[in-house]
């Protein structure tokens, strides 16, 4: 069950929709040109909660469950995904590593500040030879007397710039029956040998910074250790992602939808040949299949979210809704720049800025070609386990 009831939700829901609409949309231009969200609407989004929305009350947070966190996340990805991405390790994957798996003085000491959005905690998994794949990683973790020292190379890590914190994944040891010897530490930004890099330039989604982080010779004592265990770290990494997963995928329905809904309004306005577009077959055709996707889509991601808060499902569904879709997105992002033409094409529209934002959605969290290796392999096995 839930912490928020469905009348308090309904008025958070309602909160964040006017925050999007009418505090976000008219200043995407600002936080494309400037690459950063503007403080004031840092500000209005800490007072909010956005900060700690999935983290439990008990913890200073709202709450929310998936069910609740997917709605949310469909109306933040009608803008600028930087303001969803500046508060989305918080309660995403670096969060939900310290809900689900922190010993109770981590969480004491971490979540409250997490969900004020005092503190920005970062997820620091993937590496230049470790990706969508955590199996691979070489970042390592070595015992010094009661200490450890932890050393290795981050890559693209979401608000490593603005982070206070970083939930670093390590190896302690090789992949061994006993697991895959990947352990998990909490890292604040400013240790000894902690070193972040530039932030990235990228192809889209401005103003959501992420950079590489270097760890050398990172001394962090026992209590760093993720629940007090070596052997959590890899089922830490891979649950956090799934969750995440489903997070995603309602990202992309809420872009998605925001394409769809400039493609109706440009076509229903704009004329070619004295005649308004939209009542071209062809143009129509293509808000069709927009139109069929978003519902598809958002359909999926909500039976995703039950799933995994009833555990009936915390594997397959979040990569086949992650799946379907971010791909989705991206063929509606397409088929928005082809309804408005070579307008479509221009800087300032907000298609352009769409379709750029989309394309990264294939990638993070698990690359579309993982996803459909989890799937593939989830249902083999479970068949093999019928017979």
């Amino acid at each position: 069950m839930s912490e928020v009831s469905d009348e308090d939700f309904a008025e958070i829901l309602a909160q964040t929709r006017h925050f999007v609409r009418s505090s976000v949309v008219p200043r995407e231009a600002e936080i494309l040109a400037e690459d950063r969200v503007p403080d004031d609407l840092r500000e209005q989004a800490k007072a909010m909660g956005l900060f700690g929305y999935a983290i439990p009350q008990q913890w200073g947070g709202l709450g929310l469950d998936l069910t609740q966190d997917v709605e949310l996340a469909m109306e933040l990805g009608y803008t600028s995904l930087a303001v969803r991405s500046m508060f989305g390790t918080n309660n995403g994957i670096a969060g939900q590593v310290l809900v689900g798996f922190g010993t109770q003085e981590q969480k004491s000491r971490w979540l409250a500040p997490i969900a004020t959005g005092d503190v920005v905690a970062s997820f620091a998994l993937t590496e230049p030879g470790a990706g969508s794949n955590p199996a691979g990683l070489l970042t390592k973790a070595v015992r010094d007397g009661s200490d450890w020292l932890i050393s290795g190379q981050k890559r693209f890590i979401t608000n490593a710039p603005t982070a206070e914190l970083f939930i670093v994944f390590a190896r302690t040891r090789p992949a061994d029956e006993q697991g895959a010897g990947i352990a998990v530490f909490l890292v604040p930004a400013g240790a000894d040998g902690v070193e972040v890099g530039v932030k990235d330039a990228k192809m889209g989604q401005e103003g959501a910074w992420t950079a590489d982080v270097s760890f050398t010779g990172v001394r962090v004592s026992d209590a760093a250790l993720v629940g007090g265990s070596e052997d959590l770290g890899y089922r830490a990494a891979l649950t956090s992602l799934a969750r995440g997963r489903v997070h995603i995928a309602a990202l992309a329905v809420g872009a998605a939808q925001r394409a769809l809904d400039e493609s109706v309004g440009y076509a229903a306005t704009a004329t070619q040949g004295g005649t308004p577009i939209g009542s071209f077959q062809l143009v129509q055709a293509m808000l069709a299949d927009q139109q069929t996707g978003v519902l598809a889509g958002r359909a999926m991601v909500r039976d995703a979210a039950r799933k995994w808060v009833t555990e009936e499902d915390r594997r397959i569904a979040p990569s086949a809704a992650k799946l379907f879709c971010t791909e989705m997105a991206g063929k509606v992002a397409d088929l928005a720049v082809q309804v408005h033409g070579g307008t479509g094409y221009m800087r300032g529209v907000p298609v352009e800025r769409i379709y750029r934002d989309v394309r990264l959605l294939r990638l993070y969290e698990g690359t579309s070609e993982i996803q459909r290796l989890i799937i593939g392999s989830g249902l083999v096995k479970a068949a093999q386990r019928q017979t």
